[in-house]
């Protein structure tokens, strides 16, 4: 699983000269490394636009965020966290990653252009709030994520109010972001404690690019980090 640094430059592809076996060889290593630099993590400074959101969500958000840049320049995605999640003390099923309220509120993301979900269905460009979504137990989704952990993304303009959502109400608010009969998701994986505030690494098996970024967990009146691992490219298992 190769792993992306924070603000890692893209270095493009390096021009091939000299001898075939030099050429060959630089070829090869052009070609690793963009694919390895395609995708790097950039802080941004200022904080979410308050007008995309409801003020009772915007309050919960960080000031500051963190961006996914493709190698050209061009920006995938910017999520801001909040700045604590109240959560239990312990996951509440060994299948289960993260110990957060189905439907808790986990942050908000932009999306400046059309973007895919993890079941590869369109996310128009837009504002949603981030909210913890949990894989139901049935034949319908065996072997499509090893993990049950998700987020599904809400219209920021239809999602006001920031409590957790019963089931059925998330998954009919998410609808609405996918435009089709199921929620609009992406996939939460397990996370590296080692890392810093935000990083990037690629599941290079299964096409999957990972960002991580460390959030603030209140667990028994006690902070604590706790780090988000977040499937921001990539897509289900078929």
């Amino acid at each position: 699983m190769a792993r992306v640094p924070v603000a890692v430059a893209f270095r493009g592809t390096v021009p091939c000269r000299g001898t075939a076996w030099v050429a060959l060889a630089g070829c090869l290593l052009a070609a690793w490394t963009a694919s390895a630099d395609e995708y790097r993590v950039v802080p941004v400074e200022q904080a979410a636009e308050a007008d995309a959101l409801a003020p009772e969500v915007a309050r919960l958000l960080a000031p500051s965020g963190w961006q996914v840049v493709v190698g050209d320049g061009r920006v995938q995605c910017r999520w801001w966290l909040a700045s604590t999640w109240t959560v239990g003390a312990a996951q509440p099923a060994p299948d289960l990653l993260y110990p957060f309220t189905p439907g808790q509120v986990l942050g908000v993301v932009h999306f400046p252009r059309k973007a895919s979900d993890f079941r590869e269905q369109d996310i128009p460009a837009g504002w949603y709030v981030a909210r913890y979504a949990q894989q139901p137990v049935d034949g319908a989704h065996v072997g499509t994520s090893p993990t049950r952990d998700f987020i599904a993304l809400c219209p920021a303009a239809k999602d006001r109010d920031p409590a957790p959502l019963d089931y059925q109400k998330l998954v009919a608010l998410s609808k609405q972001t996918s435009g089709t009969e199921h929620p609009a998701i992406l996939s939460l994986q397990p996370a590296d404690s080692a890392d810093g505030p935000a990083s990037l690494r690629e599941d290079v098996d299964r096409g999957w690019v990972i960002l991580q970024l460390r959030g603030k967990a209140v667990v028994d009146g006690q902070s604590k980090d706790l780090p988000l691992a977040i499937v921001v490219v990539g897509k289900a298992a078929e």
